[in-house]
């Protein structure tokens, strides 16, 4: 398998389980048990998992109305985006 198919798969399964982060914590939100902190949630999207972090939350209906997450998440998405441009022009030259 070539390495750029080892990356996307990679990238594929840690937005995967941001998205499930997401839902984990809303559902115990819901159940009143131990949160994951908002921390590790935004630090899960600026490493590479932004599109699941946004994903969850319009899915879940979570820390939509936190303008914490409001702001930061697309700004995550924004420097990921920025990070998959500057790897792809990289490995092209």
């Amino acid at each position: 398998m070539k390495p750029l198919l080892w990356i996307a798969a990679l990238w594929l399964i840690w937005n995967l389980f941001t998205f499930l982060q997401m839902g984990m914590d809303k559902r115990k939100a819901v159940k009143e048990k131990q949160r994951i902190s908002e921390k590790t949630l935004l630090l899960s999207a600026f490493c590479m998992g932004a599109v699941g972090s946004g994903a969850g939350m319009l899915v879940f209906h979570h820390k939509t109305k936190k303008w914490k997450f409001r702001i930061l998440v697309p700004l995550a998405l924004a420097v990921n985006l920025a990070v998959i441009c500057i790897g792809i022009y990289l490995i092209q030259n």
